[in-house]
């Protein structure tokens, strides 16, 4: 998996910003969370770490990257190796002590939905799963306004 990862990722190329960036990036996705009506997904990693590599790839291949666009504000959360902003990943109860990429999802107005302490989607991406990054974006992306439980293209 990370030979692929490295393979298909240009050499250099920085995912995770600087951490000390985080605090504030989540702030503004929480503006534009709310102004647009999108969650939050909240995307802790390293730009060392293989699996954050595939997960991003994911994120944004050509199925996934219009729901991601259309239903979320990403921000990626820099942990740098696993002992930089812990304090927002105990926040929104995110594990990261046992590895990343770890996510969480959150309302538009700041509360948490999902934790991924079921490490869904780092198991969807060692299994080389992108329909299950699908999967998970359409449950966690927001009702919109007028859809019903029987709506199919909401």
């Amino acid at each position: 998996m990370c030979m692929t990862a490295a393979a298909a990722w240009p050499s250099g190329r920085t995912i995770y910003p600087d951490s000390a960036a985080a605090h504030a990036d989540i702030a503004a996705a929480l503006k534009t969370a709310a102004a647009t009506h999108r969650r939050v997904l909240l995307d802790f990693g390293g730009n060392w770490c293989g699996d954050c590599i595939v997960l991003d790839m994911y994120l944004h291949n050509e199925r996934n990257r219009p729901l991601l666009e259309a239903n979320y504000v990403l921000v990626r959360v820099n942990v740098g190796h696993l002992d930089e902003n812990l304090d927002i990943a105990a926040r929104y109860q995110v594990p990261v002590a046992h590895g990343v990429p770890e996510v969480a999802v959150l309302s538009e107005t700041g509360k948490l939905l999902y934790s991924s302490r079921t490490k869904e989607l780092e198991l969807a991406v060692q299994r080389s799963d992108a329909a299950a990054v699908t999967r998970f974006l359409l449950q966690w992306k927001p009702a919109k306004a007028g859809c019903s439980m029987m709506a199919v293209n909401c």
